[in-house]
């Protein structure tokens, strides 16, 4: 089996290349080789079977020359602007989010046999006048953010590949995941872990969004083994709707709080403070996503749900939190 993973120099891509390494195999076929492609990698593979593709996705030349071709293939797509940028560099989110999917998705449709594609997609399809009090497979796109749009648009686009024949697809709508280790990034959820990451380093984080905004969260574990599940489930029980939205716990700064509090006891860390820091271009974006989504749909097919907000605190620290 090839894998190929777009992204797979990121946090979730580069968590899924070593969790599948640590397996040996993808349904019941032994790996092979792992393609990661993404624009950036901080370092050379430490594994022979991965190999690194640095490029742009947004060109198609790059892409087909990057996936190669082979018979048994599955193709983890999780390539993508985020949605600050998206908002401000509207160009360049067609181009990333749309374009080098559409790359993707037709690279799949090339090669012999029938590959198999799992797009990583997101709440924010969900939006606008769709929008309910909790959102579900079947909720309508109403997307109020370019990131979303191209979200949805590609969850469209993996329906009609499959209908099509062209390759066995399937999408996976994730809530926010949390914890991500580093720096804050330009996506507007990125508050969402820097209110866990920075007061568990010791650091203030500036909070951008008031004390009781309700939001969807999932862990990366969660997520990592998600990715891996949709990939092996029969297609016989996927139906034609082939995109699934994540269970998640709807999440709040307040709660965040008490969390931490909790597992710096346990852990024995001094906290830096969640600082209120409001600011109104993020809040826009954020009161347009949805609060609460329901996974019920994804669970009948064996997705995972999110363990307790306490133990993804714990994971994080356990993972990668690293003191002097």
């Amino acid at each position: 089996m090839k894998v190929v993973i777009t992204g797979g120099g990121g946090f979730l891509g580069s968590q899924l290349s070593q969790k599948l390494l640590e397996r040996g195999q993808l349904a019941g076929e032994p790996l092979e080789e792992i393609v990661l492609i993404d624009a950036f990698f901080r370092g050379p593979p430490q594994d022979a079977r991965v190999r690194h593709a640095c490029g742009d996705v947004g060109s198609k030349d790059f892409v087909f020359e990057s996936v190669g071709s082979a018979r048994a293939i599955t193709i983890f797509h999780l390539a993508s602007m985020v949605s600050g940028e998206c908002e401000e560099r509207f160009d360049d989110a067609l181009r990333v989010n749309l374009d080098g999917s559409r790359h993707i998705f037709e690279c799949a449709r090339s090669l012999p046999g029938r590959p198999r594609v799992v797009f990583a997609s997101s709440i924010a399809c969900f939006g606008g006048e769709g929008m309910m009090e909790v959102n579900s497979d079947g909720t309508k796109h109403t997307p109020q953010t370019t990131y979303g749009m191209t979200k949805a648009i590609c969850e469209m686009l993996v329906n009609d590949y499959t209908r099509k024949g062209f390759f066995d697809g399937r999408a996976i709508r994730l809530p926010t995941v949390i914890i991500r280790p580093g720096k804050p990034n330009a996506a507007a959820s990125s508050w969402a872990s820097g209110m866990f990451r920075e007061p568990l380093n010791g650091e203030d984080c500036l909070l951008p969004v008031h004390r009781d905004q309700r939001h969807p969260m999932t862990g990366y574990r969660a997520v990592v083994e998600s990715f891996i599940k949709m990939a092996e489930v029969p297609e016989s029980v996927l139906g034609t709707d082939r995109a699934y939205v994540l269970p998640a716990h709807t999440v709040t700064p307040r709660l965040a709080e008490s969390a931490i509090q909790e597992v710096s006891v346990v852990k024995g860390l001094k906290l830096g403070r969640i600082v209120d820091a409001p600011d109104a271009r993020i809040q826009r974006i954020v009161d347009n996503w949805p609060q609460a989504v329901d996974g019920t749909r994804s669970k009948r097919i064996g997705m995972p749900s999110p363990p307790p907000l306490r133990e993804m605190v714990e994971h994080y620290v356990d993972d990668f939190l690293q003191r002097t």
